[in-house]
């Protein structure tokens, strides 16, 4: 199959660039919540209940986890849940790296776009890797929505500068790429492959 190159990539952190946190983290964030090892299904659940709230910055840190936990943690209760949630989700994937820092060397912007609450996307702005490689980045937690709402993907398409049908969006959910289609977007559903990355950016 023929690939034509975008001129510009907007890519997903978290299952893209983002490594997914390991069953031993969410272990360690259960214990941190005070949650019993045997009950981290049922944290689990209560955790991604309220999250979308908590990315869209709707919601207070104190008023995420008051409602994951049922009661509202301490100050210095609510700083190590903090820490631990936020390490979870600032892994990167040396292989996507590896990728990308090609992309940047063939000339093409790279915007990142993510569901990510205030503090996630200030940690994301810091690292290393996003100041060196990315143009822009577009977070939830700033624009007060997430997505897969179309709203949030004409923001990043926005700060492309680009025309849609020239922008590749990666992403590591169907529902994502189906609505980067929706505005004319290409798009790849990414599984964790490199190198069918590297391919559909024609490196």
């Amino acid at each position: 199959m023929k690939h034509t190159a975008p001129s510009t990539v907007v890519l997903d952190f978290n299952g893209v660039l983002g490594l997914q946190p390991t069953e031993a983290m969410w272990e360690n964030l259960t214990a941190t919540a005070g949650w019993p090892a045997d009950q981290s299904d049922y944290f689990k659940a209560a955790f991604w209940n309220a999250r979308d709230a908590y990315d869209a910055d709707t919601v207070t840190d104190a008023e995420f986890w008051t409602a994951v936990l049922g009661t509202e943690p301490a100050p210095h209760h609510l700083d190590e849940l903090r820490a631990a949630d936020t390490a979870m989700w600032t892994r990167t994937d040396d292989r996507v790296l590896a990728v990308l820092r090609r992309v940047r060397e063939a000339g093409l912007p790279l915007v990142l776009l993510s569901n990510a609450p205030r503090m996630l996307a200030d940690a994301l702005d810091d690292t290393h890797w996003q100041r060196q490689l990315f143009t822009d980045a577009v977070y939830s937690a700033r624009l007060g929505l997430c997505k897969p709402d179309p709203a949030a993907d004409q923001q990043a398409l926005a700060a492309t500068g680009t025309a849609p049908e020239h922008v590749l969006f990666v992403g590591d959910r169907l529902d994502n790429c189906a609505t980067a289609r929706e505005l004319g977007m290409n798009a790849l559903h990414f599984t964790g492959d490199a190198t069918e990355l590297a391919t559909a950016l024609s490196l």
